[in-house]
């Protein structure tokens, strides 16, 4: 089975609750356990909220190209913008073993995503950032 959806969002937060809706019905439609889209929804709101907040230099609107793609179980997300550069596998993990108050402002949401998905690619081309997540699919549910 496969099936593959191509959303355009605004660079707008707003959007970032549409495309979780998107998301659930994926999810659903695909019998996708509850675990599962819990992973991917984290995973993409914090890819999305980090792009729309940091990655653009203007204020002016810009397009984010989001894929989802359901193949022999696996699922893919592709984030593609035209912001700019940033590799999320660079960042640095957080010590999370330090006091919160210890600890600086940021870098925790990188760090869920690589948690919650099997796999991060990024590629820079064109001017445009791709960020591919992938996930397991639990092989019951297709």
């Amino acid at each position: 089975m496969s099936e593959q959806i191509s959303v355009e969002l605004k660079n707008d937060l707003t959007e970032v609750g549409r495309m979780s809706q998107i998301l659930d019905k994926f999810c659903v439609s695909n019998k996708l356990p509850p675990d599962t889209n819990f992973a991917l929804n984290l995973s993409l709101e914090e890819i999305l909220t980090n792009v729309i907040r940091y990655g653009y230099d203007d204020n002016d609107e810009h397009i984010i190209q989001v894929r989802l793609n359901l193949y022999r179980g696996q699922v893919y997300i592709e984030v593609e913008d035209d912001g700019r550069p940033f590799n999320p596998m660079e960042a640095e993990a957080p010590d999370i073993h330090k006091p919160l108050d210890e600890r600086p402002i940021g870098g925790l949401g990188i760090h869920l995503v690589k948690n919650h998905v099997d796999s991060l690619r990024y590629v820079r081309e064109g001017g445009r950032n791709l960020l591919i997540m992938k996930k397991k699919a639990n092989p019951n549910s297709i």
